[in-house]
Formats: structure tokens, sequence, C-alpha cells
């Protein structure tokens, strides 16, 4: 082992650190999920919590299927879910290897708010305990996706424009994401390499976060060996992603990881940012995602959701891929004054 590359808060578990030349991740870019019905997940995260539809693009994979973006005004990273919307996909079976819930940021006095709103659009919600001195609200998207909003100090916010959620109570991006696992040593360890420290420990569930305090900083793993590996299906998270910084950042983490014998896919272009992944030794499919070019790429930020963009590769087949997309009709609730 290389000593020198070991940080002094880890050496209780060994873990492989990054050198000091590497850019630090400071939390989760995005987190791409699975639907069902493409208009009733457009109109709920844009209709009921208020996100903004930041892009209206498709599964580069799979084009006769869509990809869409959610976020804040801008596409900020740290504030992104993304969904690809299969509208004949049976639903996911929850367990191990999974991600198990998807955090959002709310002001700690909003949760009131929030409470009553998904209450009156008829989502049962309900009061979690207090978590790491946190209150949480949970509650499930239509497809069964498992969602909390924590009441939790933020970075400045971007309200989306057309939401008709008020400023002061608006989702402020992701606080974090909690991984179901059957074991924790080699999860944890890759988290620990990738900047990740451990900061706190409540029955089975243990929390790591990234230095500084930046959107989706915070991983829970929920140690849960007695549970099945999930089936991946409607209303489950298909990966994570977190934050590089540009380019370089990126290539020097890919090195990192090859390091630690995780098996890394070469960078792929994803039009609005550049993309690696390998799977975390617990099952769960991580990406590291650029922060540019960014969602204003190829639209400007006043009508960023409202037409389907393709990537240049694809634009020959446009007439095509339109025809074999179900009808999509985004629905703009208050115009922010």
């Amino acid at each position: 082992m290389d000593t020198k590359r070991v940080r002094a808060g880890n050496r209780a578990t060994g873990a492989i650190m990054p050198e000091p030349s590497v850019s630090p991740i400071v939390g989760l870019h995005h987190v791409t999920a699975i639907a069902s019905d493409p208009q009733r997940n457009l109109d709920f995260y844009t209709g009921v919590l208020g996100l903004r539809f930041v892009k209206r693009t498709i599964n580069f994979d799979d084009p006769g299927s869509y990809h869409l973006y959610f976020g804040d005004d801008t596409g900020s990273p740290g504030t992104i879910l993304t969904f690809f919307p299969w509208p004949h996909a049976h639903r996911g079976t929850p367990g191990i290897g999974e991600t198990s819930a998807t955090a959002f940021r709310v002001p700690a006095d909003s949760l009131v708010y929030w409470e009553a709103r998904l209450l009156d659009a008829g989502v049962p919600v309900e009061r979690a305990p207090e978590r790491f001195g946190d209150m949480v609200l949970s509650f499930a998207d239509p497809d069964g996706m498992r969602l909390e909003l924590i009441g939790a100090d933020s970075p400045a916010a971007h309200p989306p424009r057309f939401s008709n959620v008020a400023a002061e109570h608006s989702i402020r991006g992701f606080f974090g994401v909690t991984l179901c696992e059957a074991g924790f040593e080699r999860t944890a360890a890759v988290l620990e390499t990738m900047g990740f420290s451990r900061t706190g420990e409540e029955g089975n569930r243990y929390r790591f976060s990234a230095p500084g305090g930046a959107l989706g900083s915070h991983i829970d793993l929920l140690v849960q060996p007695q549970l099945v590996y999930g089936r991946m299906g409607a209303g489950s998270v298909h990966h994570i992603a977190f934050r590089a910084p540009e380019d370089a950042a990126q290539r020097a983490w890919r090195e990192e990881l090859k390091k630690e014998a995780l098996d890394v896919t070469p960078v792929l272009d994803r039009t609005y940012f550049h993309s690696i992944y390998f799977r975390e030794p617990g099952g769960v499919l991580f990406e590291i995602a650029t922060d540019p070019p960014g969602f204003t790429f190829d639209e400007p930020i006043e009508s960023l959701g409202e037409a389907l963009k393709l990537p240049p590769w694809l634009e020959p087949k446009r007439a095509l891929i339109e025809r074999s997309l179900p009808a999509l009709t985004l629905h703009h609730q208050r115009e922010k004054r």
C-alpha cells in the first residue's frame, strides 16, 4: 500500500484515498430513475414538487424512449433528477444493491407547508423519525419511487420560474441518497476512496459526507443483509452520479478508480455532461459526470425543456424518433414575477 495516499482520517479502514492533485468530489451531480407514464411523471415533478423541466431529450442508448430532466431554474449540478420513462415498465422490487431513497433539501420551516401540499395533492406522506438531528418527510412518486424532504440549511437556491411553489419553500436540490446494502466494508472503502468520510451512525444506517457542504453531499448506507436483491423497474433508481468540475478531473478520477480494480467505462459523451460509470461492490451503479457543458448548451435558459433536443448524431433520424415517442405536454404552473 502506498502510505502517501492514505488520508489520516481513514487509517482505521485502510481505505486508499485520492492524492491531493485530484479535484475532490463535492457531492451528487444527478440521480437517474425509471418511470412508466411520461406525462404522469412530468406532471408530478413539475406540478406537485415544483421542479423545473430542464431538458426533454431521448435515452441515447434507447432512442425510442424519452430521457426527462428536472431540477432548479438553471439545471444546476446537485439538483437534477432524471427519468427513463418506459410506458410498459413493470414496477421495480426494492432490495439490496439499490438506491432505496432519494432525499431533497428544503428549509426546515417549510416541512409543514410541504406536508400539507403533498396531502392536498393526494400523496400519502409521513413524518419519519428524526435522522441525525434533521426532520424528514417520506413519500413516494406515482411509480413508487421513495422520496424524502429533509429540513436542512442549504446553499443559495435558484427557484424554478414556472413553479407555483413559493420561492421561500422551493426544493433546494439534493440532500443525498440512501443505498441499501448487504454489507458495509467494501462500499465504505469505495466512498472513502472518493473522498467521503464517515460522519454518523444510527442503528444500521451509516452516513458518509463529502467536505464542503455542497448539494447532495450525504450518502447513507442502510445495511440490511436480511433482504434479497432488488429488481430494477418503474420506481427504481437506475444510477447515481457524482460531480467532477471538468474533464481533466474526471480523467484523473478514472485513473484513481482503476487503481482500486473497479471496472470503469471509457468516457461517454452525454451532450450536457461527460460520464464514466462503474458498479460499487454492493451493486449500485455509480457515475461521475462533469459539470459542463450544462443544459443551456443547445437551448436558452428561458425555454429549457420546451422542445425535444437530440444529440447531433441522431438529428438525421429526428422525424422517425418523434413519431415513436408519445405526446408530452408541459403545463407551466405560474411564471415567477
